[in-house]
């Protein structure tokens, strides 16, 4: 029952109906609470260590943080060697730190930790159990590890769109914008005419979303062009800058002040790639350009690691229309899954930048720090279970099974419907679906949903 969101403030320009409404929402819950049961909370032991998947920016910090609190965690990578796509980056927006001195900062620290594993080139291949109890297996170099933890962060990152077929590709002149930053490691630069094509694969029929990094990117690589060759030509084509915060629109400022050309093209007149020289729609001007290059910079925005949906299966947990990862709540629960015990961080979430890759891996380490750092654990009383005067009526049909949202239900050696109640949230979809009504929901039975119809409707129920 609840009065101010289901109806005060919904039906605020009607308070008579509304006040109506609410004496049948409080008669209601007066019948079903005269047939309520008390409800047992259960008790689970908890496993104090943790396994974070994934060995970028975001995977390292809640590693360090949870192994700084004195946490047994084990980081799981499956490359050669950790630090995700920091390894390919030259420098890190706003304040051109080097990519490779930060990286070794983080390494130092991990060198450094007492209670902290790393696992290169290794695979989660299993993952069963629940909050503060998962078995996880693991495979490295066809051996296989296994592990029991009592929390788990996805910080498994995302990839670099490639652009593939398009505007002429072909990462020699015609380049993204991660390649260029392998070629300004070197030392020197030797071109003079560049330019920037901004959105390449993303906010189109394809990708319909904004990887809210490729603006900040392009006007650091800018940045650091002029530095290396104060004569070099740079035209940036963009369709909207995005450069958040005071400190980023700075940087912005500072592009323009050093003689960086910005371009604002449409997405119906889509720049053309030619030989040496790309056509352009100014929308500014309202008309038509060329401009000559040397070499072709195309910013592409961060997708979905192809292995998400099998990490998904394996977890439970679910993807979002783009194949990320999705949160439990983006305002309320943004490092948490609906799956107990289980969080993430970083890119692979969404598209995120180092600083909040780094904020995001602490968050997601301090909630799995809420659960470690427990012995046991009180969890929800309010779930399905199949009454022994029930038990009879079930047939192992398996629907339940097939249904069930987080996993919670399986057969037992001798062939009888399980339910796992620390694993089970009480949603009711087995119980709706049971053929032959043996599953119950605790303080959800079929009586007490009853009542309260028949409450609305003036009539008691025997």
């Amino acid at each position: 029952m609840n009065i101010r969101d289901q109806c005060t403030w919904v039906h605020s320009k009607y308070p008579n109906e509304a006040h109506n409404k609410i004496l049948d929402l409080i008669k209601m819950g007066v019948s079903k609470a005269e047939k309520l049961e008390p409800l047992e909370d259960i008790s689970i032991d908890v496993e104090s260590k943790a396994l974070i998947i994934g060995g970028g920016v975001s995977g390292i910090s809640s590693a360090l943080s949870l192994s700084k609190q004195g946490f047994e965690t084990y980081l799981v990578e499956k490359e050669e060697r950790i630090g995700g796509m920091l390894n390919s980056l030259n420098t890190i927006y706003p304040d051109n730190i080097k990519a490779s001195k930060f990286l070794e900062g983080l390494k130092n620290q991990i060198e450094d930790a007492n209670n902290l594993t790393i696992l290169t080139s290794s695979t989660v291949s299993e993952i069963n159990g629940y909050l503060g109890n998962f078995n996880v297996i693991i495979e490295q170099d066809s051996k296989i590890q296994e592990l029991q933890v009592g929390a788990i962060i996805v910080a498994t990152g995302a990839s670099a769109f490639q652009p593939i077929n398009m505007y002429g590709y072909d990462g020699k002149v015609r380049v993204t914008q991660l390649e260029l930053e392998k070629i300004l490691k070197e030392e020197s630069f030797d071109k003079n005419n560049i330019v920037m094509i901004q959105c390449v694969g993303a906010r189109c029929e394809e990708r319909n979303y904004c990887s809210s990094i490729c603006c900040m990117t392009a006007l650091k690589n800018s940045i650091i062009i002029k530095e290396k060759n104060p004569e070099a030509n740079i035209t940036i084509l963009f369709r909207d800058i995005f450069t958040p915060g005071t400190k980023n629109e700075q940087y912005y400022r500072k592009a323009r002040e050093s003689g960086i050309l910005f371009i604002k093209y449409s997405l119906e007149k889509e720049p053309i790639v030619k030989k040496e020289e790309v056509q352009v729609f100014n929308e500014y001007l309202g008309k038509d350009m060329s401009i000559s290059y040397d070499l072709l910079v195309l910013s592409t925005p961060l997708i979905a690691n192809e292995d998400n949906k099998t990490l998904a299966q394996l977890l439970k947990i679910p993807l979002e229309e783009n194949n990320f990862f999705l949160e439990a709540h983006v305002k309320l629960r943004p490092i948490d899954f609906a799956t107990d015990g289980v969080f993430l961080c970083g890119s692979a979430k969404w598209p995120t930048d180092i600083a909040q890759a780094l904020t995001q891996g602490r968050a997601a380490a301090s909630r799995a720090s809420t659960i470690l750092s427990h012995d046991t654990l009180e969890i929800q009383g309010s779930t399905a279970y199949i009454p022994e005067w029930n038990k009879d009526l079930c047939k192992g049909c398996e629907v339940c099974i097939e249904i069930c949202p987080y996993g919670a239900i399986r057969k037992n050696e001798e062939e009888e419907i399980e339910i796992i109640q620390a694993l089970c949230k009480g949603c009711g979809l087995c119980g709706a679906s049971c053929t032959k009504k043996a599953i119950q929901i605790k303080h959800f039975t079929n009586e007490q949903i009853l009542s309260e119809i028949y409450a609305l409707g003036g009539r008691e129920i025997a």
